[in-house]
Parts: C-alpha cells; sequence; structure tokens
C-alpha cells in the first residue's frame, strides 16, 4: 500500500514533466534562443526573413547539434535516473512516481517507445541519423543496456503503454480481475513471439512499416488513428480491466523481443533454498513468471513485488524458518537427572 503523501508527489512529477516539455515550445522562436524580440517593421528583418544570409555562414558542429538536442537529452537523463533509483530503492511509491512520468513524458509528450519498427530497423540498418536522434540513441542503449544487466526493467517501468496499464490496477477493483488458468496462462504467454516472428517476416517481405499499427497500439500517445483502431484499442483496454496487463503479457512484439535479450540477463533475482516448496511469492507475481523456485527472465518485467518479499523478515518463510531456528539453538540444554 502506497503512503499517503505519494497522489501529492505523483501530482507534482506530473506538473514538472508538464511544465518541462511545454514551456519553451509555447514561446516565441527569438526568445527561446535567447534573441531579443526584432519589430516587424525592421528592414532587416524583411530581408533576411527567410534565413539565406545566416544559412551560408551557419557550420554545424556538435556543439551546436547538443545545444539543439540539450533539452531531450537533460528530461531524458532525469527520467532515467528517476527509473533506476526507484528500481535500487524497491519503492512501492518511486515505482508509480515513475509510472506516471512513463505515461505523461514518454507517452503523451514525446510519443517515444521501442517498437517493433525499431527492432526491424535493427536488423535491416535502417536506423535514425545518429547526429540528429541523440536522445533516441540515448533512450535505446539505456533500453538495450539495464535489459541486458537486469531483465525487462523497460516492460516494468519505462514503456508508457505498459505503465498505463499498471496503473489501472490502482483503479480496478481486485474483485473484477480473473486469474488465467496456469496451463493457460503459459500458453498465451507463447502469443507475442508468433506475432513478433510473423510481423518481422512481412516487413522483410513488404518492406512496409505500416502495419505496426496493427499490433501495437502505442500510436494511442499520438492520438493519430482511424475509428476502427481506436474501437480495437478500447476493447483492448476493457480486457485490461479483467485480464491484468493484457497485452504487455501475452501480445507486445517488443516485450517479446525484450525476452529473447533477457536470457542474456547478468544480475538476476536472488532466490533462498525454500523457494523450491514455498508458492507466495509465485501467487503474488502478477506477470506469470515464477514457476515453483524458477524465475522465468523472458516473462519477468522487475516490477519489484518478490524482490521486497524476499528481504521481508516478517512475511518471506525464510526468515521465519531462520528466527525458529536460532531461537531453537540458543535454548538451555536440558539437564540429566
Amino acid at each position: 500500500m502506497m503512503q499517503s503523501s505519494t497522489p501529492r508527489l505523483v501530482v507534482a512529477v506530473l506538473l514538472v514533466l508538464v511544465w518541462a516539455t511545454t514551456s519553451l515550445d509555447a514561446q516565441p522562436d527569438a526568445v527561446a534562443a535567447g534573441q531579443p524580440d526584432t519589430p516587424a517593421t525592421d528592414p532587416q528583418l524583411a530581408e533576411d526573413l527567410w534565413g539565406f544570409d545566416d544559412d551560408e555562414d551557419a557550420v554545424e558542429t556538435w556543439g551546436t547539434l547538443l545545444r539543439d538536442q540539450a533539452r531531450d537529452l537533460a528530461l531524458l537523463v532525469a527520467f532515467a535516473a528517476l527509473t533506476l533509483v526507484s528500481f535500487f530503492r524497491k519503492s512501492v511509491r518511486l515505482k508509480y512516481v515513475t509510472l506516471v512520468a512513463a505515461v505523461v513524458y514518454l507517452g503523451f509528450a514525446k510519443s517515444q517507445l521501442i517498437s517493433v519498427v525499431n527492432v526491424y530497423g535493427l536488423v535491416t540498418g535502417n536506423l535514425p541519423i545518429f547526429r540528429y536522434s541523440l536522445a533516441w540513441y540515448l533512450f535505446a542503449g539505456f533500453t538495450v543496456v539495464t535489459t541486458v544487466l537486469w531483465g525487462r526493467l523497460y516492460c516494468g517501468r519505462v514503456c508508457a503503454f505498459g505503465a498505463l496499464t499498471q496503473l489501472l490496477d490502482l483503479i480496478v477493483p481486485a474483485r473484477w480481475r480473473v486469474e488465467l488458468p496456469v496451463w493457460l496462462e503459459q500458453r498465451a504467454a507463447r502469443v507475442k513471439y508468433g506475432l513478433l516472428a510473423a510481423t518481422m517476416l512481412y516487413f522483410l517481405v513488404t518492406a512496409d512499416i505500416a502495419v505496426y499499427r496493427y499490433v501495437e497500439p502505442f500510436w494511442m500517445f499520438s492520438r493519430r488513428a482511424t475509428t476502427g483502431m481506436w474501437v480495437g484499442l478500447g476493447v483492448l483496454l476493457v480486457a485490461t480491466v479483467f485480464v491484468r496487463n493484457l497485452y504487455c503479457r501475452f501480445l507486445c512484439p517488443v516485450g517479446a523481443a525484450l525476452g529473447l535479450l533477457s536470457k542474456l540477463t547478468v544480475f538476476r533475482i536472488k532466490r533462498w533454498s525454500e523457494c523450491t516448496s514455498c508458492k507466495i511469492c509465485e501467487k503474488t507475481c502478477e506477470w506469470g513468471a515464477i514457476r515453483g523456485p524458477e524465475i522465468v527472465m523472458t516473462e519477468c518485467v522487475r516490477c519489484d513485488d518478490c524482490e521486497r518479499l524476499y528481504m521481508d523478515t516478517a512475511k518471506c518463510p525464510h526468515w521465519i524458518i531462520l528466527r525458529r531456528s536460532t531461537a531453537t539453538s540458543k535454548r538451555p540444554a536440558a539437564s540429566v537427572g
């Protein structure tokens, strides 16, 4: 349960992000560039209305490129820092603050998410021009590095759509949820890998990237779609009310790609010896990533739930058994008459 101060913190983060991503855009170009206003009647302005003279003398350098992209880079670094702090502190409150930031900043403000189109671009070498897309490469690099180090951290905290569906858990009553049978959940989890393979094959054969809109609902943040696609999204979100994280768990091709990459994960979740028989974490996991003593890294999104239980001395059987054995060992031996 989050602390009572969490709603205020969430609102504060939301307001800061909205201000940071819109304040400069709302200013005139001259003001945003730090230049004084020039009267519209200035003859020099009339002669150089299209900036031809400036273009002739302009020299593109890494300094100008960095300056032009500085705000996007700074905001992305701040968001990445928030993500990592919330992850390492295992704080429920910071986790939800990060999810709100992902929806507001990466979702609606920037419409910047890793897409299956990017996976296709990586395979074919059709990637954005580096010097003009520094923030995108930083974002993609952060996603790949964190996945290799810790697993699908992107899916659990960074993806705006995944964050939106996780925030539904704060609103939807638990009694509305439908828990799928384990056999069905495990088989349904394979569907996203089939969608990834089918989509990649279609890309390679046709080079038509427009199909991504029919396998990913991320376009919702840019609000550009047909009526039929909006209806489909509505159906998906309604289904998500009853089956938690439906799209992320069973249908997302990006999640499938990151799941395959997570097979390389270096730092895996620790387990106690008692985990071979205990089912507490398995029942707690909302992603179907725990199967007996095994944590399936291809499905795990590092939500922290099992890791908090791992260290909970009041709930985890490991600590309870340890306390009992310690207390027993400290008892004095019975005297022999």
